[in-house]
């Protein structure tokens, strides 16, 4: 079998459909899951519930990958940490009427009034 997994100059790295930042997301989730599965391993717990553990949190990084890397495509992660970041309402406590005219104050003031 033959896997290519760079597409060239100014494409971002893709393997299998990941793209950027989700194909280091997953490997990074895959490693995770295997250490903790030898920590487990190593502490005595049954193999069945070491393998049940490893296999359903494998199968939820994987679907949260793929979902995350369909939805947001290859500037996702940051999309997603700015729509948090950004403000829902910019509040304004001034009255409407208080704003206009001290604006139209401002434009009576300057150079350009009259003109």
């Amino acid at each position: 079998m033959r896997y290519t997994v760079n597409k060239g100059i100014d494409h971002p790295v893709e393997f299998k459909g990941l793209k950027a930042q989700y194909l280091v997301m997953f490997a990074v989730g895959l490693l995770i899951i295997f250490v903790l599965f030898v920590i487990l391993y190593v502490l005595s717990v049954p193999q069945g519930f070491c393998l049940a553990f490893m296999f359903g949190t494998s199968t939820g990084l994987i679907w949260i990958t793929f979902y995350l890397n369909r939805r947001f495509g290859p500037h996702g992660i940051m999309k997603l940490i700015a729509l948090h970041s950004r403000p829902r309402f910019i509040i304004n406590r001034k009255s409407i009427f208080s704003i206009i005219r001290t604006d139209y104050e401002k434009y009576l003031k300057s150079d350009n009034a009259g003109k």
